[in-house]
């Protein structure tokens, strides 16, 4: 069994990173996080972490209980929905709105900015069902094919999510030059907003 630890841990590491590297709203957060350079720890952190939990959830069979509650899945299928609408349309006042320091800024973060980054960040990641449906479900199924190692499987998984949600935030920082100006911005607003609108009316037309 030892010999085969490795190839499994693999397999979870390549469909883990098949399943995140998916441009999504939670991507465009961190992004969005990793140019501006505000709480990049905490946010990248979060979504690490948060995906290791959904991930052991799903491997150790949590999977058929959640698709026995459906009703659960829409509950949270409109709250995160409706956020995801809210954050696109911000972003979007952004675009059409620009503030006179929408130009990258190197400056520390400020307490409110790391908080807001934080709440925004947890409620982005544990209301969108689509992270349940990634991780608990289609992993935790995947998972299962591994039989005795399948908890090899779920690390490599975990380690993916780690590898990836890292290198967006802290990769976003080799974009520095080009949104020192205010019209880059607007352009990666633009991008988030039309993420965050799409996949907000996804959630809630589907819930």
């Amino acid at each position: 069994m030892t010999q085969g630890i490795f190839p499994a841990a693999a397999a979870g590491f390549g469909t883990g990173l098949s399943l995140i590297v998916a441009i999504g709203a939670q991507n465009a957060f961190v992004l969005r996080q990793g140019a501006r350079r505000q709480a990049v720890l905490a946010v990248v952190g979060i979504c690490a972490v948060s995906d290791a939990v959904l991930i052991a959830l799903g491997v150790a069979g949590v999977g058929s209980v959640v698709t026995a509650w459906p009703a659960a899945i829409t509950a949270v299928g409109l709250a995160g929905g409706a956020f995801l609408l809210c954050y696109g349309a911000l972003a979007a006042r952004r675009v059409l709105r620009p503030t006179p320091d929408a130009s990258l800024s190197a400056g520390g973060d400020a307490a409110g900015s790391v908080g807001k980054a934080v709440l925004t960040c947890l409620v982005m990641t544990w209301l969108n069902p689509h992270v349940y449906l990634d991780t608990v479900l289609l992993l935790g199924s995947v998972a299962s094919h591994h039989g005795s190692l399948r908890w090899a499987f779920g690390v490599g998984a975990a380690v993916a999510s780690l590898a990836w949600f890292s290198s967006l935030g802290y990769g976003a920082r080799l974009l520095s030059g080009v949104l020192a100006r205010p019209a880059a911005w607007r352009v990666l607003d633009g991008v988030v907003a039309a993420t965050m609108i799409t996949m907000g009316a996804m959630l809630v037309l589907g819930a």
